[in-house]
């Protein structure tokens, strides 16, 4: 699933191909079950002749504002991608929604498994009200994650994975940021030190920044893996610490890198730098 670097990496490709201004001269919907809460053709009449005014990123939402006040949310989950094509382009068999826009270029949503969500709204997205400080915003402070950390009793891998918690994190860079900040995926958020928790709040920062500037994390050569805009892979999987590093020596220690399952997750630790106290 594309996390915070990958999503911030399609919102930037977005950007760098000057959609906004172009209005939408038609859509094709081929699975209308990935649009909410309209019908496919309601949806159609309801974005046609609409500008694209803006593209921002709550979490994992992309959010693409219209010049009427709605804004089309969408999340990608496990294998969704957004791409740009020129009038030319043949829809195939993944690409379930086909935006024209008024430069002729189309914008489309492809997506693998069908499991993303593209919803219209006026309103802000009820799971998007609901979600947790953006980690690389100024109200996530050190002061505010200690507090935060102290007021729960939860095993720290479910909890950064908890997007009411914090926005934006998944998987992969939960796992490289306990491994940073060497806290075991176990340990309970109550029983964080400051230190530690100044140690989680620069890691997670210093990760997330880590894999924007290498647009993302691609693992595999599938479709299905994720590829920005332009169809580029991510370039993060070469600066992943344990994440599929099982069996391989711990960059910090040398000590073998363990998976384990935690909150029904697969989860890569070092077994000395992450101690479970």
């Amino acid at each position: 699933m594309p996390e915070l670097p990958e999503v911030e990496t399609v919102v930037r490709d977005l950007i760098s191909h000057n959609i906004c201004g172009c209005k939408i001269s038609d859509v094709s919907v081929t699975w209308p079950r990935i649009i909410t809460p309209l019908t496919a053709e309601l949806f159609a009449k309801a974005v046609k002749e609409l500008t694209l005014t803006q593209i921002t990123r709550r979490g994992k939402y992309i959010i693409i504002q219209l010049c009427d006040g709605s804004s089309l949310y969408i999340h990608l989950r496990m294998t969704g991608k957004l791409q740009v094509h020129p009038h030319t382009f043949k829809a195939g068999k993944h690409d379930h929604i086909v935006f024209g826009l008024s430069d002729k270029r189309k914008l489309v949503y492809n997506d693998t498994r069908k499991f993303g969500r593209v919803t219209l709204t006026k309103k802000v997205h009820p799971s998007v009200a609901a979600l947790g400080p953006e980690p690389l915003e100024k109200e996530f402070t050190k002061i505010w994650l200690s507090k935060a950390l102290a007021g729960k009793s939860r095993k720290m891998k479910p909890l950064l994975l908890d997007q009411s918690f914090i926005a934006g994190l998944g998987n992969i860079y939960v796992d490289e940021v306990l491994w940073q900040a060497r806290i075991h995926p176990e340990r309970l958020s109550s029983s964080i030190t400051p230190r530690e928790s100044n140690a989680l709040h620069k890691a997670i920062q210093s990760v997330l920044k880590c894999g924007i500037k290498n647009s993302g994390t691609t693992l595999g050569n599938g479709e299905s893996n994720f590829y920005s805009v332009a169809g580029h892979r991510g370039r993060n999987a070469d600066q992943l610490k344990v994440f599929r590093r099982t069996g391989q020596p711990c960059p910090n220690c040398g000590t073998t890198i363990e998976r384990l399952i935690v909150g029904q997750r697969s989860t890569h630790i070092c077994p000395k730098c992450q101690t479970k106290r």
